[in-house]
This record gives C-alpha cells, structure tokens and sequence, in this order.
C-alpha cells in the first residue's frame, strides 16, 4: 500500500489477555488495512477467565491522547469501547466538540459476557445524553439493549422497536445485534437510519469462543468509514468480517477464547 492508510482511532480498555479491548480493536484494524490509533480508557487485570480488577485512567490524560492524536496525525474515523465512567464520557464529549475524528461509532460496553452491568447508572445516563446524540453508529448488544432503554428483545420484531427507541437518543444510525437472540438459528442485525431498516443475516455457528466480536465488528465497521464509505456499505462489510472471524476464533487459556481476524491474513478468504 503506498502512502499512509486510513487512521481510526479506538477509545477503548486495554485486555491484558489480548482477546478484546483496544488489542481487539488494533487486531482487527490491522487485519482491515488501517492504522489503529488508541486513547486508553482503563487497564484491566484479565485473562479467557474472566476480569479480576481494573484501574481507569484519569478522564484529563483519556481526553488528551484523543486531542494529541487528531491534531497531529488525524483521524478518519473513531469507536468507543469500554469508557468506564462518567467522568470519562463527560471528558470524551467534550474533546470530540473540538476536534474532529470523522464518522463516530459508540459501540457502548455495558454489559459482561454474561449480561451483567458493567457501568454504574450515572455513566449509562451519560452514554445515552452525551455520546448517543454524538454518534454516527450505535452498536448495541441486547444486553446493551435491554440496559440502555429498559427493552427486553426476545424475537425479531423486538429488535426493531429497540432500534427505534435507540434513535430516539440522537445517534444518525443503530444497529441492533441479534447475535444473542439465543432461539434465533440464524444472526440478524438490524440497521435503522430513523426511517428505513436494513437487515443483515449471518449464520449463527455452535462455538464457545466469542471474546471481543463486539469490539472486532465494530472496528470493521470502522475501517470502511475510515475510507469513506456510507454505513450501510461498512456495515455490510462488518458484517462479513465478523461472520468470518467467528469462524475463525480459537480457544485461549482456560476460558472464553477471542474470535479472530487472522483468516484475512492466513490466504482463508479476501473478505468483501
């Protein structure tokens, strides 16, 4: 590739057993042909097991990495992750009213593996009255869903009621993944612009090992913005990344292992 690729920018937490996070994030980034930017949001104590402990880092130094990287190296496009608190969100609001990182997608960490609420209620609120009206694309999980709005999803036509509650926050674009819909045999996401739905379907493969699909969707779904492509298109693009990841993840250590972006590299498809 000549000259400097697209940059993209992940506002994340750092996984110190590589399989989410800003190493999922930078992983798949890679894989997609684009330079990753990181503004680190937390360090977390974390293995395939489970998270044992965490530290945030301070919401000023979280803002700063931001401004430091889009005045100097620009951003095409930007993702949250795992934003900790509400200091933080506060902070990456206001930082993103001064400087540009091009198309904005919140991929809004809530929930753990297991659907438990990973944010205190104070920054859940800051998610929805700062962030979602700043977004390009939200990406929620049904957890998220269900934390978010108070929506409990449990067929097809409940994702898009989410979608609609979730646009009335702000955000341009949602997208409610069905990856959960645990009695559905196949995966669907639903794309809604406030007015048209897009439905993107998938196979749902019989694996355990799930680690950081969000964070490796939502970072494809990056790369194509990045580029200047519309967010149907990324999303389509996420979509078959993210498909083939899952059939790509590997176990890791004794617990939960990470899909993986490697099939781009290892000659297993070219991907769209």
């Amino acid at each position: 590739m000549a000259g400097t690729p697209p940059r993209v920018l992940t506002i994340a937490g750092s996984d110190s057993g590589g399989g989410a996070g800003l190493q999922a994030d930078l992983r798949a980034l890679f894989a997609c042909g684009v330079h990753g930017l990181t503004a680190v949001t937390a360090v977390t104590v974390q293995n395939s097991l489970g998270v044992t402990g965490y530290v945030e880092i301070p919401a000023d130094v979280v803002a700063a990495q931001v401004e430091a990287v889009a005045t100097d190296i620009g951003v095409n496009a930007a993702k949250t992750g795992m934003l900790a608190s509400a200091a933080i969100i506060e902070a990456v609001a206001g930082v993103l009213d001064r400087v540009d990182v091009g198309p904005f997608v919140v991929d809004p960490v809530a929930a753990s593996m297991h659907g438990h609420q990973l944010l205190a209620d104070d920054a859940l609120d800051a998610l929805r009255t700062l962030l979602f009206p700043r977004a390009t694309l939200v990406t929620p999980n049904l957890d998220e869903v269900r934390l978010i709005t108070g929506l409990e999803v449990r067929s097809r036509a409940d994702q898009r009621k989410a979608a609609e509650a979730l646009h009335a926050l702000g955000p341009r674009w949602v997208l409610v993944k069905g990856g959960h819909l645990w009695d559905d045999p196949e995966c669907l996401d639903v794309l809604y612009d406030g007015e048209e739905f897009t439905e993107f379907l998938g196979p749902r493969y019989d694996v355990a090992h799930t680690h950081g699909s969000g964070d490796t969707l939502a970072s494809a779904i990056c790369s194509r913005l990045a580029r200047g492509e519309s967010v149907p298109e990324a999303v389509r693009f996420g979509k078959d990344f993210i498909v083939r990841s899952v059939a790509a993840a590997y176990p890791l250590g004794g617990g939960v292992g990470p899909v993986s972006p490697l099939w781009r590299l290892e000659g297993r498809g070219e991907g769209t």
